[in-house]
């Protein structure tokens, strides 16, 4: 009897967690890695569902703005990195609480890109509206970003040289007068 009771309760402790989430599998960069597929796929709906909603509403808004509909900013996820022929490498995923981010290499621009993650409904979903919005807290100086910072530490820039008076006449022609002479 202790047996099958001791049982029960490691399979009711084990549940728990398992369905609220605290195990899940799913990242950002499980996110971004969706949204590639997705975006590779032409399946737009796929691509709302690893949007956030004020992304959608970002996508929609500037559709109709700009006269082309939201599907074209959906097209390519919100992003230029899904431009790449093949999943581009994604590095440095950081998350705090809700908010999350990845570094992911942009092809076409030859840089990384940092890209905003919020977990919604579930799921790590790309945060471009929530970013716009001042809604998303980035969880952590990127990669990228500490490496420039150093690089700057290490090489500051040279003296600067100030510049003469603003005032002067730097003219080479014959000064002139407002006065008229006798």
């Amino acid at each position: 009897m202790n047996r099958i009771s001791l049982s029960v309760l490691f399979f009711a402790v084990g549940l728990v967690p398992a369905c609220t989430g605290i195990f899940s599998s799913d990242s950002p960069t499980e996110g971004y890695k969706r949204l590639y597929a997705a975006v590779k796929a032409k399946d737009v709906e796929a691509i709302k569902q690893s949007l956030t909603k004020k992304s959608i509403d970002i996508a929609e808004f500037a559709g109709i703005r700009g006269g082309s509909g939201p599907t074209k900013m959906l097209d390519a996820g919100m992003t230029a990195t899904t431009y790449a022929e093949t999943l581009p490498e994604i590095r440095d995923e950081r998350v705090n609480g809700t908010m999350g981010a990845v570094e992911v290499w942009n092809t076409r621009e030859k840089k990384w890109e940092d890209l905003p993650y919020m977990l919604e409904d579930g799921a790590w979903k790309l945060a471009v509206g929530d970013f716009f919005a001042g809604t998303y807290q980035l969880p952590g100086i990127g990669r990228d970003r500490r490496e420039r910072i150093a690089a700057n530490a290490a090489n500051p820039p040279g003296p600067t040289t100030q510049a003469g008076n603003s005032n002067q006449n730097t003219n080479s022609g014959t000064p002139t007068s407002n006065r008229s002479s006798p």
